[in-house]
């Protein structure tokens, strides 16, 4: 597996990542596992988790109860920042709650350590200044090695750079936001800002919730599936204009020997800053299928008939 630097950072990590949303709720503890062994074998180390994950708390508690000695192979992930309480209280980006959250994630993950930690969304409520500085003494006391954000515009990523920067605190390193052959808009702006302060791209839903798998066809979705289920991704990703992508890059890669699913990865890995493509598995074999799917190398032609595909 190859690995890449997350932004400017010393930090390396394999190339595609472990999206581990799945863990102990979709999939059991055991179950979890099995991925997660099947992973570290194949050469991935990003884990990448969140504490809202499975229900509040789940996917962490998983990941802590079978990484045991092999917690210190892998680079491990989480953020924090949505709502983990009825009340509404375990929230956001305040000094005291981030206090309280890295916590609660170092006592379910059962490390000391957590190598990116991520604020999974902006919290309006909060002064950039105050996130930061509470961040910053996570990273010098030695629970935490690097941070990074997630979903913020790139307006509010210049803003916190700018901050760091201003106020001599550690900056982030990375940024984790959708990207994939069917949503593009990171391509605007975001990636500019990225590149202009050095940081890496972890981009997540890189499949489209599944239908850059090749598995769907329109009137024809399979039982169990997320975008068959659930309703607010199959209204986001099942339009016309999607379709038609999809049934063109499927003939683009099928004409070249590739499928579909070797695509939507390997193109990924082609965009400026990214440094891992985050895939969430329910299975070893999706685990496999993902990883190879990596190594297809495409010229610059291969590009060009992409961006012209997927413009519109």
């Amino acid at each position: 597996m190859l690995e890449r630097n997350l932004g400017s950072s010393g930090l390396r990590v394999s190339i595609v990542g472990m999206g581990c949303n799945n863990f102990g709720g979709r999939i059991d503890t055991k179950e979890s596992g099995r991925v997660i062994d099947k992973a570290i074998d194949l050469g991935v180390t990003l884990f990448d988790t969140a504490d809202i994950y499975s229900n509040r708390g789940g996917s962490e508690t998983a990941m802590g109860e079978v990484l045991g000695s092999k917690r210190h192979r892998i680079v491990l992930a989480t953020k924090f920042g949505l709502q983990m309480d009825e009340a509404g209280r375990e929230i956001g980006g305040s000094r005291g709650y981030i206090m309280r959250a890295v916590e609660g994630s170092l006592k379910r993950l059962r490390t000391d350590y957590i190598d990116l930690y991520q604020i999974h969304r902006p919290d309006a409520r909060t002064p950039l200044e105050e996130t930061l500085r509470a961040l910053d003494d996570l990273v010098r006391s030695g629970k935490v090695r690097y941070i990074g954000c997630s979903n913020h515009p790139a307006w509010q990523v210049v803003e916190a750079q700018e901050t760091a920067r201003r106020c001599n605190l550690q900056a982030f390193i990375s940024a984790q936001d959708e990207l994939s052959l069917l949503i593009r808009d990171a391509d605007r702006e975001l990636i500019p800002a990225l590149t202009r302060y050095n940081m890496g791209l972890l981009p997540y839903f890189p499949l489209a919730c599944g239908l850059l798998t090749g598995k769907y066809a329109k009137g024809a979705l399979p039982q169990g599936a997320r975008l068959t289920e659930m309703k607010r991704y199959a209204d986001k990703y099942l339009n016309d204009r999607n379709w038609r992508v999809v049934d063109e890059l499927t003939a683009f890669s099928k004409k070249r020997g590739h499928t579909l699913l070797e695509l939507a990865f390997s193109w990924l890995l082609t965009r400026p800053n990214v440094a891992s493509v985050i895939a969430g598995s329910t299975s070893t074999a999706q685990v496999e299928a993902n990883i190879k799917a990596a190594a297809w190398e495409l010229t610059p032609a291969d590009l060009a008939e992409v961006d012209r595909v997927t413009a519109a």
